[in-house]
């Protein structure tokens, strides 16, 4: 190997070993994208919970015993068509009307929010445009017919953090014949002249068992909570806590379909006591009428 071949390969060499010991350089992080990505996921998050459906907590005992404290469930938001109430936030002004708009069904679950505030509410569709809706004694009467009612054993719902019974209803405390503590709820079984039928709490007298008769503006809707005397519905001023009479219906947001889990209040901060708060068999409960059976009827 000549003088001139051995320069050229050891300069090779030397190249190959310089450029080993090079580190490759780091790649710069798009942060721009990285952003712009999350933006758009949770635009679509949003998109979806304000057009197609959402989830929703029940808060309080205004629906029971259908409907407990710590139930979530699946609300769709297309089922009545689209309003100024539609978006997760409520942001857009109250405008009149709906897109693609349809009346809700007598004995929907609906999800709304009162005219004066900007929180949702859960409560059932009782009286629709034209109706004449009034009660007497607890019980309701529809373009003066009453509304059938049943009288049902007392259903015993389990005590925990989330229904502890004491505090809405005392003195209905007990234990069942496994010694679990339960409360002891009066029911009664509704049905609607379109034939939807549910359990309602009557918890005796009450200011709000009687109504006047009230005709159903056009565009509206009157609204009640099963459980009859701790729920501030359509009954009740606003000056009570109430919605002061029916609702407009581009107040309402969506419709309660199905129940997707529901906690007993008793988790923490450990990830291992969540398991353990899981209520049993509530889980895919639905919240729609029986079309097959109101069809035999």
């Amino acid at each position: 190997m000549d003088q001139e071949t051995k320069e050229k390969h050891m300069a090779v060499e030397n190249a190959a070993d310089s450029g080993s010991t090079k580190k490759p350089e780091k790649e710069k992080v798009d942060w721009f994208g990285e952003i712009k990505s999350i933006g758009v996921l949770l635009l679509a998050v949003l998109a979806f919970h304000s057009l197609v459906a959402k989830p929703f907590y029940i808060p309080s005992v205004s629906m029971m015993p259908g409907l407990l404290v710590g139930d979530r469930l699946i609300v769709s938001k297309y089922a009545y068509g689209w309003s100024w109430v539609s978006p997760t936030f409520h942001i857009l002004p109250r405008l009149e009307g709906r897109l693609f708009g349809s009346l809700p069904e007598r004995g929907d679950i609906v999800i709304l929010t009162p005219k004066d505030a900007s929180a949702d509410w859960i409560k059932r569709v009782i009286g629709l445009p034209g109706d004449t809706v009034e009660l007497r004694g607890g019980q309701i009467f529809l373009n003066g017919e009453p509304v059938q009612q049943e009288f049902q054993p007392d259903l015993q719902v389990p005590i925990d953090a989330n229904s502890p019974c004491g505090q809405e209803f005392p003195g209905l405390q007990g234990v069942n014949s496994s010694g679990t503590p339960v409360c002891n709820l009066p029911i009664l079984r509704e049905t609607l002249p379109n034939g939807v039928s549910y359990n309602i709490i009557d918890l005796g007298p009450k200011r709000t068992d009687d109504f006047s008769p009230i005709i159903v503006p056009e565009g509206e809707v009157f609204v009640m909570g099963d459980n009859r005397d701790l729920s501030a519905d359509s009954r009740v001023s606003m000056r009570d806590g109430g919605l002061d009479g029916p609702i407009p219906w581009e107040n309402i947001g969506g419709r309660a379909e199905f129940i997707t889990f529901s906690l007993d209040g008793s988790t923490t901060w450990n990830p291992l006591s969540w398991w353990g708060a899981f209520r049993s068999g509530r889980a895919g409960t639905s919240l729609r009428p029986d079309k097959t059976a109101l069809a035999a009827q």
